[in-house]
C-alpha cells in the first residue's frame, strides 16, 4: 500500500522521525502495536491544519484486530473526531480521524 500512496500522490512517505509538518498522516496499527491512545495525540503534532490521519487496522478476524471502540477511545483523546472510513484490500480497514474544527469543514 506505501507504494501506491507513493504512486498516486507523486511523493515519498516519511517515517515518524521526520521532524517537520505533513499533509496527512497514514498508521497501521496492529492491536500488540503498544499503547493506541498515543498514536492519534502524537500525530497532531505532525499534520499541517486541515490535514487527516488515517488510522489503519487489521478487519476482524484477522491477527491483530483492534476493537472499534478502542479505536473511538484514542480519538476521543487526541480530540479527533471519526470523518470517514474505508476498506483497503481485504486485510485492512482505514478510518479517517480529523480535528473538529477540521471535521466541520470536511
Amino acid at each position: 500500500m506505501t507504494r501506491a500512496i507513493e504512486e498516486l500522490t507523486g511523493t515519498d512517505l516519511v517515517n515518524e522521525e521526520y521532524d517537520d509538518v505533513v499533509d496527512a498522516v497514514v498508521v497501521w496499527f496492529r492491536d500488540d502495536d503498544g499503547d493506541l491512545a498515543d498514536m492519534p495525540v502524537d500525530s497532531t503534532t505532525l499534520v499541517e491544519d486541515g490535514a487527516l490521519i488515517w488510522l489503519f487496522t487489521p478487519k476482524p478476524g484477522r491477527e491483530g484486530y483492534v476493537e472499534p471502540c478502542d479505536m473511538q477511545e484514542a480519538a476521543v483523546t487526541a480530540g479527533l473526531q471519526q470523518v470517514g472510513s474505508v476498506g483497503a484490500g481485504t486485510g485492512w480497514n482505514g478510518l479517517g480521524l480529523a480535528t473538529p474544527s477540521q471535521a466541520v469543514a470536511k
